[in-house]
């Protein structure tokens, strides 16, 4: 199941596990495991990514970082097959991905000549990035027919529980999501403002920003990884923050 209506499909260049992410929701979706099971799958696979780096295994910290984007793939796709949309998984799949990154982040940090001040500005770097594109996203599913509208476009407001979840479980996740990404929000909503008074954006244009996407990000970790450029990785992380202008620009002289 898409999150967007089939006109306003694009190639996600981030969504690469999305295949395997079904597959594994429908083997699934008869079974007593549920979205929350596959969260925490997700976060062992990213887990144990970290460790294969930790111990210079790069190979296989590559495999587990593309294992993780496809099993991060399939918690949503089989909410949506079980028809049981939940704030507490999206707030705690959101959580991992930042606690994972920062710990990758810093473990690059260990096993390279990299600082831990160059490390903190790459890791500020990559969250940047990914709630760019998150925001385009977001503003493309709620605008649109059809369109997933789980993840608000501002969210500053505690959701209310939905059937079969805990308000408080909810209440205290969403504390802990804006807690780690608003600063984040925050950033590139007064940076792009206006974008959700846009036009609908067009496929083109999210395929490009969908560089950001946290499962590309993840990929050019991993391929740099394995081809033994791990000095390059934050730096070249810090650079490709210059993407964030020419999207906004492109935002806004396009889809003002």
């Amino acid at each position: 199941m898409s999150k967007l209506a089939a006109e306003n499909k694009f190639i996600d260049l981030s969504d690469y596990g999305r295949p395997f992410g079904r597959f594994l929701a429908n083997k699934l979706k008869n079974t007593n495991f549920t979205p929350i099971h596959v969260t925490l799958l997700f976060g062992i696979s990213g887990l144990t990514a970290i460790y294969f780096l930790l111990t210079n295994h790069f190979y296989l910290a590559f495999f587990f970082i593309v294992l993780k984007s496809g099993i991060d793939a399939a918690d949503g796709e089989l909410a949506r097959l079980k028809n049981t949309p939940s704030y507490f998984g999206r707030y705690l799949d959101s959580v991992f991905d930042i606690l994972l990154n920062f710990l990758l982040l810093m473990s690059i940090c260990y096993v390279s000549q990299t600082t831990i001040w160059l490390a903190l500005i790459g890791f500020i770097s990559i969250q940047l990035q990914g709630t760019l594109y998150n925001y385009y996203y977001v503003i493309l599913r709620n605008k649109t027919a059809g369109g997933d509208t789980t993840s608000k476009i501002f969210e500053y407001k505690t959701p209310k529980a939905l059937p079969g979840e805990s308000q408080k479980s909810v209440t205290l996740l969403f504390f802990i999501y804006t807690l780690v990404y608003g600063v984040f929000d925050k950033i590139i909503h007064t940076i792009d403002p206006d974008a959700y008074k846009a036009p609908i954006f067009s496929n083109w244009f999210m395929t490009f920003v969908s560089l950001y996407g946290l499962g590309f990000q993840l990929f050019l970790i991993g391929l740099m990884l394995s081809l033994g450029w791990i000095e390059a990785i934050v730096p070249f992380f810090i650079c490709y923050n210059i993407l964030i202008l020419v999207m906004i620009s492109i935002r806004k002289y396009y889809y003002a």
